[in-house]
C-alpha cells in the first residue's frame, strides 16, 4: 500500500510540475525613452529658422554632432531636400562637454539637462510646404544606452500654421508660427512599444499548440519506431507472457502489464523535465540559435546514423542494467513492476538512445520550455502501450512477425533518416553564421544523393555491416523504395530554383540559391528604420516579418504563403517587406546595453537588435510574427499574424491592413 501511494504521490507531482511549466509567463519589456524632443519654427520674409529642442532625463546623455570612430552613434537632424529651400547648419545653444566615456573608452562630447538646437533655412521664392527631417541620436547612462533611434519630424511653413504676426516701423513682418503638427502630437518613435492585438488575442498560444502538437505526434512515432529494432521488439513476447504466467488471475496480469506501460511513461516524461528545468526557456532558446550547439546536434545525428548503420553500439555501463535487474528481482508489488521498466529503458538504450538524442534534439530547437517533457512524454506513450495492448489481448502476440534481419533493416533505415534530419542543424548554423557553405543547391544535392542511396538499400543494392544478402525484394520494401526514388527525382528541379514547398521547413531559403532559373524572391528589407524610411518615403505600408534561420514554421509559411503569385503580388505592389532574422549571428559595429525587466541587457549582434524590437515594440517573443504598420508614425494597421498557412485569410489581412492605410 505504501508503494502504490508511493508511485501515486509521485504522478501527481509530475502532472503538477508539467502543468506548472506550461503555465509560465513570457516577460514582457517595459523600457522608456529617457529623452522627449519637441520642435517649432520662426518665419521671416525670406526664410526662417527651425527649432529642435531635447529634454534628457538626469542622468541620461547624449552625444555630441560629431561622428567619432568606433565610437557612440551621434547625435544629427537631417532634412530633406526641397526645391527653393537654402538650409543652413545645425547649431547648439550650448556647448556639449568633453568627456572620457568609460563604457567607449574614449574622449566624447555629450549634452546632458536640455539643449536647443537651431537650424536657418532661407528661401528662394515664397512656399507653403512642409519642412520634414530626421533626428537620429542614441541615448546613455553610465552602465545602459537606448537602441539608436530615429524621429521623423515635420513643421509647415507660408501661412499653412496658425500663426501670430507683429509689423515694425520698418514695415519688415515677422511671424512667430508653431506648426499644430508639432503641436498636436510627440515625435513619432517608431520603436515605440503598441497595444499590439495578435490572431485570436492570443499569438503565444497558437504558435505554441502545433509546435506542442508536432513533438507529442513526433515523439509518439519515435517510440512506435523503437519497438521495431533489435533491442525491444523482442522484449515485447517476453514481457507479456512473463506478466501472464506470474498470476492466475487474468485481471491481476492486465493491471500489472498497464502499471509497466505507465512506469515507463512515468519515466521518460521525468526525464524530460528534468531536461526542462536543467536549462529553463530562455537556454534552450540560445541552443535552437546557437552554431557550436548546432554544429553538436549535427555531429550527434550523424553519430547516431553511424551507429544505426552497424559501425558501433551505443550502450550505457552495463552494471546500470544489472543493478536495476537486480532489484526487479528482489523486489516485490509495484516497486519491483517498477524496476522492470527500468530495466527495459536501460537495456533497450542502444537501439533507443539515437531515437530519443534525435527527438531531444529537435525539442531544444524550438525553444520551448516545455518541449523536451512533451516529446518524451509521447515517446515514452508510443513506446508502452503495445505492452499494455498485448497483456489485454495475448492472442494477438501469435501475430507477431518474429525477430530477424528485417529488423536491422529498420535500424539502417532509420540511420538514414537521421543523416538526411543532420542536414538542418548544419544549414541553421550555416545560415545564422554566413559561412555560406550549405547554400540551398548543396543542401537539395546531399538530399537527392541519400535519398538514391536508401532508395538502392531497400532494394537490396547496397549492404552494410549487419545485412544478409538479400535474394529478393519484398513487397514493403519495394514500395518504399519507389517513394524514395521518387521523391530523389522530385528534389532535383531544386537544383535550378524550384521552390519545392514540401521541404521549404527544412531546405535553407532561395536567397541562397546562387543559380536560380526560377526567379520569384521578394525584394525586402534586412534593417528596420531603413525599411520603414523607404516605406515612408515611397507612401507604402509595411509587412514587417519577425523570422529565424532556425525557425522551421517561418521556411513554411515563407514556401507555403509568401511564394504563392497572389500574396506575392498584392505585397510587391503595395507594400515594403521588412524581415528581421532574430538570430543573426552577425555583430553590430558597436555594441550597446538597453534596461529590460529591471536587468542591463548587452545587444551586440543584429539578431539580439531584431529580438529586442519585438520584445520591446510588441510584447512578444515568438516567431513567425507579422505586423502590417504605418510608415509614417510605426502603429499596427491591422492584427497582428502569427502561423497560419490559410492563404485566403492571408490575403484578407493584407488587403484590410491596406484599408486601414488608404483610410488614415
Amino acid at each position: 500500500m505504501q508503494t502504490t501511494a508511493m508511485i501515486k504521490r509521485t504522478l501527481s507531482y509530475t502532472i503538477l510540475l508539467l502543468c506548472f511549466l506550461v503555465t509560465i509567463p513570457k516577460a514582457s519589456a517595459q523600457i522608456s525613452d529617457p529623452v522627449k524632443w519637441s520642435w517649432d519654427v520662426t518665419e521671416t520674409s525670406d526664410g526662417g529658422t527651425v527649432t529642435i529642442t531635447a529634454v534628457i532625463q538626469p542622468g541620461w546623455h547624449i552625444y555630441g554632432l560629431e561622428k567619432v570612430k568606433s565610437g557612440p552613434v551621434p547625435t544629427s537632424i537631417t532634412f530633406a531636400d526641397i526645391d527653393g529651400i537654402a538650409f543652413g547648419e545645425i547649431t547648439p545653444d550650448i556647448e556639449p562637454k568633453t568627456i572620457i566615456d568609460k563604457a567607449f573608452d574614449l574622449k566624447l562630447k555629450e549634452w546632458t539637462g536640455t539643449v536647443t538646437f537651431e537650424c536657418d533655412y532661407h528661401l528662394s521664392h515664397p512656399i507653403s510646404t512642409a519642412l520634414t527631417g530626421i533626428i537620429e541620436y542614441m541615448a546613455c547612462r553610465e552602465g545602459a544606452c537606448t537602441p539608436p533611434k530615429r524621429i521623423n519630424f515635420s513643421v509647415n511653413i507660408g501661412g499653412t500654421a496658425s500663426a501670430t504676426t507683429a509689423t515694425d516701423t520698418a514695415g519688415n513682418a515677422t511671424t512667430k508660427a508653431t506648426a499644430s503638427t508639432a503641436q498636436a502630437s510627440e515625435p513619432v518613435d517608431l520603436w515605440a512599444p503598441v497595444d499590439m492585438m495578435s490572431v485570436n488575442n492570443d499569438a503565444h498560444g497558437q504558435n505554441a499548440a502545433p509546435s506542442w502538437l508536432s513533438l507529442l505526434v513526433m515523439g509518439f512515432l519515435g517510440g512506435l519506431l523503437a519497438l521495431l529494432t533489435p533491442c525491444v521488439w523482442p522484449m515485447i513476447p517476453m514481457t507479456v507472457s512473463f506478466f501472464l504466467k506470474r498470476t492466475k488471475s487474468r485481471k491481476r496480469s492486465i493491471t500489472d502489464a498497464s502499471l509497466y506501460g505507465v512506469s515507463i511513461i512515468v519515466i521518460y516524461l521525468v526525464m524530460g523535465i528534468a531536461i526542462t528545468l536543467a536549462f529553463g526557456a530562455g537556454k534552450l532558446n540560445d541552443i535552437a540559435t546557437s552554431a557550436v550547439f548546432n554544429l553538436i546536434f549535427f555531429a550527434m545525428l550523424v553519430v547516431f546514423a553511424i551507429s544505426f548503420f552497424g559501425a558501433f553500439d551505443i550502450k550505457l555501463p552495463s552494471k546500470w542494467s544489472n543493478s536495476i535487474d537486480n532489484k526487479a528481482e528482489t523486489t516485490t508489488g509495484i516497486l519491483s513492476i517498477f524496476f522492470m521498466a527500468f530495466t527495459l529503458v536501460l537495456v533497450s538504450f542502444s537501439c533507443t538512445g539515437p531515437i530519443i538524442g534525435t527527438l531531444l534534439v529537435e525539442a531544444a530547437s524550438q525553444g520551448s520550455i516545455v518541449g523536451p517533457a512533451i516529446g518524451m512524454g509521447g515517446f515514452a506513450l508510443g513506446l508502452a502501450l503495445p505492452f499494455s495492448l498485448f497483456a489485454f489481448f495475448p492472442s494477438l502476440l501469435k501475430e507477431m512477425p518474429k525477430s530477424g534481419g528485417w529488423m536491422n533493416s529498420v535500424k539502417v533505415v532509420l540511420g538514414f533518416i537521421e543523416l538526411i534530419l543532420s542536414l538542418k542543424f548544419l544549414s541553421v548554423a550555416d545560415l545564422a553564421y554566413g559561412w555560406r557553405i550549405l547554400d540551398r543547391e548543396v543542401f537539395v544535392a546531399i538530399w537527392i544523393v541519400l535519398f538514391v542511396l536508401l532508395g538502392m538499400y531497400l532494394i537490396g543494392k547496397l549492404r552494410f555491416a549487419h545485412d544478409a544478402p538479400k535474394e529478393r525484394t519484398g513487397v514493403g520494401s519495394f514500395f518504399l523504395s519507389v517513394i524514395s526514388f521518387s521523391f530523389a527525382v522530385y528534389l532535383l528541379p531544386g537544383l535550378w530554383g524550384a521552390p519545392l514547398k514540401s521541404i521549404s521547413a527544412f531546405a535553407p531559403p532561395l536567397s541562397t540559391q546562387d543559380f536560380n532559373l526560377y526567379g520569384g524572391q521578394f525584394k525586402e528589407f534586412h534593417d528596420y528604420d531603413e525599411g520603414m524610411r523607404y516605406a515612408a518615403e515611397n507612401d507604402k505600408p509595411v509587412v514587417l516579418d519577425f523570422s529565424g534561420y532556425a525557425c522551421v514554421n517561418c521556411r513554411k509559411m515563407e514556401g507555403a504563403v509568401f511564394d504563392t503569385e497572389q500574396v506575392r503580388k498584392i505585397i510587391e505592389d503595395n507594400y515594403v517587406l521588412i524581415k528581421l532574422m532574430v538570430d543573426e549571428k552577425a555583430d553590430l559595429p558597436q555594441p550597446y546595453t538597453v534596461q529590460e525587466n529591471g536587468q542591463d541587457i548587452t545587444i551586440s549582434t543584429v539578431g539580439e537588435k531584431w529580438a529586442y524590437l519585438q520584445r520591446h515594440k510588441f510584447n512578444i517573443n515568438s516567431q513567425p510574427y507579422y505586423v502590417l504598420l504605418d510608415s509614417r508614425d510605426g502603429t499596427p494597421l491591422a492584427q497582428a499574424r502569427s502561423y497560419d498557412e490559410n492563404i485566403a485569410a492571408f490575403i484578407s489581412w493584407l488587403d484590410k491592413g491596406l484599408k486601414a492605410y488608404t483610410e488614415k
